[in-house]
This record gives structure tokens, sequence and C-alpha cells, in this order.
């Protein structure tokens, strides 16, 4: 095979590759609207978000109250949470909850699932296969 060949061939390839290789908004969980009424904190869309993190609501709600120090409710689609809590305390600890128990620690996609064998809780990745311990809450 000729050298001139060979370079008409990679022009060509380079020619059919997409613009974009990857995309990196593929996952944006729904912001946290959060509302403080009286003595308690609401969080409103709080199904949304579980529904979107593909997370079980008690998971999630006994993550948020633990960190948060104080007890909670589930009301339909929303959760009520015992004291005053800014909307930015709020969305960094749906962050927190998000990196350390639904993005994988080794792909860094969000398709995994929370996994209990015997005493312990793994995070298992259903992209690459992963299998990584996690805290209980």
């Amino acid at each position: 095979m000729s050298e001139e060949t060979y370079e008409k061939m990679l022009d060509r390839a380079r020619a059919n590759l997409p613009q974009e290789t990857s995309k990196k908004d593929r996952f944006e969980p729904p912001k946290p609207q959060s509302t403080i009424t009286g003595n308690r904190t609401i969080l409103n869309n709080f199904r949304d978000i579980c529904t979107y993190l593909e997370r079980d609501p008690r998971h999630l709600q006994k993550f948020l109250s633990g960190e948060l120090a104080t007890a909670s409710s589930v009301e339909e689609t929303r959760v009520v949470f015992q004291g005053k809590f800014t909307p930015q305390v709020i969305d960094g600890l749906v962050n927190r909850y998000t990196l350390e128990f639904v993005m994988c620690p080794v792909c860094h996609q969000p398709d995994t699932d929370i996994v209990r064998q015997d005493r312990f809780n793994f995070l298992v990745c259903k992209a690459c296969g992963a299998k990584s311990s996690i805290r209980t809450v």
C-alpha cells in the first residue's frame, strides 16, 4: 500500500467523524426547588429528583435528613424538613448524593444501581461493570 493511498484513506476517515464525539450534558438532574415556610423547609420537586436519579425516595430522604441532622417526612411529591435550610444547602447535598450514590467512580456515568450483598452496599455500574463499595445511610 502506498503512502499516498494511506493519507487519502485517513483524510476520508477523519471527514466522516462527527464534530462532537461525546456529550457532557447528558446527565442533568432537576435543580432542587425548596421553600421555607415557618420553621420548615420544603423540597417541592423531591419525587422528580428521585425519578431522574433512579433512586428509592426513602434512600435520598434518609441521606438528606442525616446530613441536615433533622427529621423529615414525605408528603406526596415533596419532602418536608424540620428547620430552615437555604436552597444552596439543599442543592449542595443533592449534588453530594449524586456524586456519592449515583455516579460511577470508575467511568463517571450515572448508569448505576445500589445492590446490597450480605451487610454491605455496592454501587454497580451498568455501563462499565465496575462494583464499588458505598457507605450506608
